[in-house]
């Protein structure tokens, strides 16, 4: 069995990245007994000036891109069909704001110390696309934590230390240098790249050709979908 390191570059609001990490999962789970996977994260700020309360979606599209009404019940009705065929729920009536993710991924950083990264990865997906989390909020991330059975107080403790944060920076600064245009992205085992989020039969015939020997293999790069 081929083991394989992936690392998910994303940001925790972004609405393409969980389509594109359900269609890697389940390209995987198609070749199961074949490759066997470890996830990682590494953090991706859409908007690192987002102030604390966030932003209402529909200002945001408009002030960013000059998206009128129109335009913006059509991309979202794409966006909800496309996630509902990757088994995602995306409900607006709840998910109304995006926000400052740091705090969201200084939470996966430290879940990455106890291998539970993938648990807390889904649990946002799902709190925030399908409940509507502000996933900015120290208190509701806490409280996420505890719902998931995490220690809270000792994940306090260990994200203030100077140590945890030069870790977190160095992940970053990792992606920055990767100067990538969107997300998602995924490096497979530190040096293939892949960006966008993809269909399952193209992940699928991907993971054949890393399967092989390296020299078979060609550097892929997709625009997000």
């Amino acid at each position: 069995m081929k083991r394989l390191k992936i690392e998910m570059i994303h940001d925790v609001v972004c609405s393409w990245c969980p389509v594109g990490y359900q269609n890697l999962r389940q390209a995987l789970t198609n070749m199961r007994g074949e490759i066997e996977a470890q996830w990682y994260f590494l953090p991706f700020e859409l908007n690192p000036d987002m102030p604390a309360e966030g932003q209402e979606i529909e200002q945001h599209l408009m002030e960013r891109y000059g998206w009128s009404a129109e335009k913006q019940k059509l991309y979202r009705a794409n966006l909800v069909k496309t996630a509902e065929d990757a088994g995602l729920i995306y409900d607006f009536s709840k998910r109304t704001h995006y926000y400052n993710t740091a705090a969201a991924h200084r939470l996966l950083h430290w879940a990455e110390s106890l291998d539970r990264q993938v648990v807390v990865h889904e649990a946002l997906i799902a709190h925030y696309f399908a409940g509507g989390m502000d996933v900015g909020s120290q208190v509701q991330l806490i409280a996420l934590l505890d719902s998931l059975g995490l220690d809270a107080e000792k994940a306090k403790k260990e994200m203030s230390s100077m140590l945890f944060t030069q870790q977190l920076q160095r992940k970053y600064d990792r992606v920055k240098n990767l100067a990538l245009g969107s997300v998602p992205a995924f490096i497979f085992n530190d040096d293939h790249l892949i960006t966008g989020s993809n269909s399952v039969e193209f992940f699928q015939q991907q993971l054949l050709l890393l399967a092989k020997p390296p020299h078979n293999f060609e550097l892929v790069a997709r625009a997000t979908a």
